[in-house]
């Protein structure tokens, strides 16, 4: 299946064209991430290959969290499968291997799962320092070196990015930044702002009768890692063949409340609901793009719907000064950019 200039397959099958290979999880496609994938463009142009991916639906561990009987303690994802797409789409890999993780993949032995490998005609391999791969992750690089050589493969690791403080930069430190509110910390390692994105459904309408209209943004089942009330800018996406999105219009500004709707909701689900400010297009079925900016609190279980909209006249108040101090440093940026560059 082609995605514009991407080519993406469900199984590991080959397609002709020997590859510079990158494995791994990719949840998130943070900044250690993205230099695995850098590593990977940037030998594919060297040696006349071409830059791939190859990853897992559902995740590893989510597929033993269900074997498991453990799902309640899973751990979240940070993107679904659309917006992953469109990280590897935007970091320029020419083809996405997607095969399904499951009981029989789940099974193979080291060796047998790099004998898949050798299908799909990879030549250059890109992991993280601790990599492991087959049954009971029995396979480690050294093994994974071991097995290249035999065919003239080389294998190329990449280490760890540290943040700030010296830690490692992993797709959990970004869920407990999410988790704590701290978005500046997860942005910082994410490389932009956390984003959801998803297909505007309808809801209770309830907002509107408040003065408030929401737009109910689907988690298709996701449950993400942050929680509460927080300032937002949006953006309506298109989705292409398998999700890889392209913004168009303009930057919406907004407040979004993501959690369980204590006041009006008894059924515990998680819900995204957005109040975009000065916007009134009927946008039902189209995809909307969320990106959090700050957080503004944690959800509270008000007593009243009157408690309710005293709460968001605050929460759009609020809201409102963060974006608007946002803009304002953005502007900030420009003038001194203009006087670095001599503009009057």
């Amino acid at each position: 299946m082609t995605i514009s200039s991407m080519m993406l397959s469900r199984s590991l099958k080959p397609i002709g064209k020997p590859l510079a290979l990158a494995i791994g999880n990719f949840d998130g496609v943070h900044l250690g991430h993205q230099a695995l994938l850098k590593n990977a463009r940037n030998a594919a142009s060297r040696l006349g290959f071409q830059p791939a991916v190859l990853t897992f639906w559902p995740l590893p561990r989510e597929y033993f969290a269900r074997f498991h009987h453990q799902t309640a303690t899973a751990q979240p994802r940070l993107m679904s499968v659309t917006e992953k797409l469109a990280a590897f789409h935007h970091h320029r890999m020419a083809h996405v291997f997607m095969p399904q993780f499951n009981a029989a993949f789940a099974a193979l032995s080291p060796r047998e799962f790099f004998s898949q490998l050798l299908a799909v005609n990879v030549r250059y391999l890109l992991v993280g320092e601790d990599f492991r791969f087959g049954e009971k992750r029995a396979g480690d690089v050294a093994l994974l070196r071991e097995f290249a050589r035999e065919h003239g493969i080389t294998v190329e690791t990449v280490a760890d990015i540290a943040n700030a403080d010296g830690a490692r930069i992993s797709s959990s430190g970004i869920r407990n930044a999410l988790y704590q509110g701290r978005l500046g910390d997860a942005r910082a390692m994410l490389g932009q702002r956390y984003t959801i994105a998803g297909r505007v459904t309808h809801g209770k309408k309830l907002g509107r009768t408040l003065g408030f209209p929401t737009a109910n943004v689907s988690l298709t089942g996701r449950k993400p890692p942050l929680h509460g009330v927080f300032a937002v800018q949006c953006c309506l996406v298109t989705r292409g063949l398998e999700g890889v999105a392209g913004e168009c219009g303009v930057t919406l500004n907004g407040v979004a409340n993501l959690g369980s709707n204590p006041v009006v909701s008894i059924d515990n689900r998680l819900h995204l609901e957005v109040f975009l400010f000065d916007y009134s297009g009927d946008i039902y079925g189209k995809r909307l793009k969320v990106t959090f900016i700050e957080k503004i609190r944690d959800e509270l279980k008000l007593e009243s719907l009157a408690a309710l909209v005293t709460q968001m006249h605050d929460d759009t108040a609020q809201a409102k000064m963060i974006l608007s101090r946002i803009n304002d440093d953005r502007d900030d940026d420009r003038d001194d950019d203009g006087k670095q560059n001599g503009s009057a």
